[in-house]
This record gives C-alpha cells, sequence and structure tokens, in this order.
C-alpha cells in the first residue's frame, strides 16, 4: 500500500513502456521525377506545329495534346509518345517520339513518328521526321528511315537493310549502306550512296569512323572505291 495515497499496487506489476518521440526523416526528392516534371511542365507551355498524314496540311497544337484533328480533311492525328520496353509489333503513326527501351523488341511492320531514341533491337520498319538517335550496339535488321541520324559514341552497329536519310553523324562505329538525299542547285542534287566500313581516320560522310565508298547519282559527279 502506498504511504502517500492509500492504494494498493503489486510490486511485480509491469513498468509502462516508455514512449520516444522519434522525427521521420524526410526522403530526398528524385531528381529524375523533378527532371520529368519540369519537361512536362515545359512541354505543356510551348506549342508545336504537326503536319497531317493525309494531306501534310500543317496546324499549330498545344504541347500537352495528345492527339488533335486536321482541319482540312478531318483525319485524326495521334501525337502521343510512345515507350517501347518489351515485345511489340502494332503499327505506330504518330506525331510524337517513339523510345525503344535497352529491353524492347520493335518488330512492327510500319512505325512512323517525329523523332526516335532507339536503345533496343530494331527488327521492324522505323520512319522518323526528324532525328534518329542510335545508343545500342549490335545488329540492326530493320529498316530505318530519317532525316537526320545519329550514332552515339561507343556505339559499334551493322545494319542489314539501307538506311536512308537526308544526313547522317557517326560518332562511334557503323556498317551498312547508306542513301543520303542531297540537296543542291544545279548538278549537286540527287541520291548520294555509300558502303560504310569501320576506319580510324575521318573520311567521306561519317564525322570519326567511318569511310564512304559509292557513287553519287542524279549529278555528274562520281566517286568510287
Amino acid at each position: 500500500m502506498c504511504r502517500q495515497c492509500g492504494r494498493y499496487y503489486s510490486p511485480f506489476a509491469p513498468k509502462a513502456a516508455l514512449k520516444l518521440s522519434v522525427k521521420e526523416e524526410t526522403p530526398a526528392p528524385d531528381n529524375s521525377s523533378i527532371r520529368h516534371r519540369f519537361e512536362d511542365f515545359w512541354k505543356r507551355q510551348r506549342s508545336l506545329v504537326v503536319e497531317c498524314f493525309e494531306c501534310q496540311r500543317k496546324q499549330q497544337v498545344s504541347g500537352s495534346a495528345t492527339s488533335t484533328i486536321c482541319p482540312g480533311c478531318s483525319a485524326h492525328i495521334d501525337l502521343r509518345d510512345y515507350k517501347i520496353s518489351s515485345g511489340f509489333s502494332r503499327t505506330i503513326r504518330t506525331r510524337g517520339d517513339v523510345h525503344l527501351m535497352a529491353k524492347g523488341d520493335l518488330s512492327s511492320s510500319s512505325v512512323i513518328c517525329r523523332s526516335a531514341l532507339i536503345e533496343g533491337k530494331l527488327r521492324g520498319n522505323l520512319q522518323c521526321d526528324g532525328t534518329a538517335t542510335i545508343n545500342f550496339s549490335g545488329r540492326i535488321p530493320g529498316r530505318l528511315t530519317a532525316r537526320h541520324v545519329i550514332v552515339e559514341r561507343k556505339v559499334s552497329i551493322h545494319c542489314f537493310r539501307r538506311v536512308r536519310v537526308s544526313s547522317i553523324e557517326i560518332k562511334g562505329a557503323m556498317s551498312g549502306e547508306i542513301i543520303a538525299q542531297t540537296h543542291g542547285q544545279g548538278d549537286h542534287s540527287g541520291e548520294r550512296r555509300g558502303l560504310f566500313r569501320p576506319a580510324r581516320h575521318r573520311s567521306g560522310w561519317s564525322d570519326a569512323g567511318g569511310i564512304v565508298a559509292g557513287t553519287k547519282t542524279g549529278g555528274r559527279e562520281h566517286s568510287g572505291a
């Protein structure tokens, strides 16, 4: 019995546990998440000029739009971006971008986009109105057509089919047949064909790592290996 309050208590009763207040640490912000949010915000703020697939009429749309209707022929225009992270064989026709990720396998018969980043297997047909960036080493059995192609550094590729471009920038190593559509005045317009083989020195069209040997058709100038 307690001498002060007169209450009975058991000396063997368990003591109440101490409650400690622990301050939870706030996780550090993910830099990649912040970057994606900034990119999405910037994309919503800017506007784009897109061309109709059917009648080639151009119109200005919001950067956040995922689709639109052509004011000329009422055709539907897809504006979405596509990320391919596994096997994919469906047809894509968009004025957005296509990202073929490292584990992606693109075998579609027709993919049309604004620009593309190729980091996985390309076995289908890819057509870019803008730039196609290749950051993948290995064989490319698919068909690639683009206004501009960039082969990144430390990349070594072999293209089984003809690559049709307006311009190409090779920072790594590339082998295959390139058909470049050149534009000029007088006799300097036409197609230029070439076979690229790995090399150490700068030559032909490549910036670092290729030799071109072929002919230029449509004009008077011809060059051969």
